[in-house]
């Protein structure tokens, strides 16, 4: 849980920065790394699951209606509220005992610690994509992303076969381990940007 929670901390902090690093109203035609989404409907997704929803799994309460609908970016100010909210959700899973036992994630209960890497995982992507769509860059120090990488190796044919991940990006060897975490969830750092 020690490790995972100081790369939760990092992860929730590098996001809290790429976000203020966003324009208030970000345009909603604005291209993204990930295929369909564009950048509204990519942060307003980042924001829900990333900070409300890694709250409410800490919690084992489900994420209220009210929030799966609602336009974040609508909020001069949605940079900052997301911030805080993102310490609100790691504050959460500061008590060891929150890692112990099962989550409910709708398909039966899944090891505490597993869900708390797929958040941090959904976090560093989808950080990394609206930093690529916003001419930023998001950095992790190395345990962070080698953590990283372990999580979407063994998330990847799961996620991928329910076409959550695009196919794997083949990279020369020697790559660091976030842009082999990048890669082998189908996105490819090399990218200018994904249209």
């Amino acid at each position: 849980m020690k490790n995972a929670y100081a790369h939760m901390t990092e992860c929730a902090t590098e996001a809290a920065r790429i976000a203020r690093g966003v324009d208030a109203a970000p345009p909603a035609s604005a291209p993204t790394p990930c295929h369909g989404w564009d950048l509204r409907e990519l942060i307003n997704h980042w924001v829900l699951y990333t900070s409300y929803g890694l709250e409410c799994r800490a919690l084992r309460t489900p994420i209220p209606d009210e929030l799966t609908a609602r336009d974040f970016t609508a909020d001069a100010d949605w940079p900052e509220r997301y911030a805080a909210q993102l310490d609100k959700a790691v504050a959460a899973w500061s008590d060891p005992a929150v890692w112990e036992g099962g989550i409910d994630t709708g398909h039966g209960a899944t090891p505490a610690p597993d869900v708390a890497g797929m958040l941090i995982m959904e976090t560093v992507l989808h950080g990394w994509d609206v930093a690529r769509a916003t001419g930023q860059e998001f950095r992790l120090s190395g345990p962070a992303a080698r953590y990283v990488l372990e999580t979407v190796e063994g998330a990847a044919a799961l996620y991928r076969q329910y076409e959550g991940f695009a196919g794997e990006v083949v990279l020369p060897a020697g790559e660091s381990d976030l842009r082999r975490a990048l890669a082998l969830s189908g996105r490819d750092p090399r990218a200018a940007t994904a249209a």
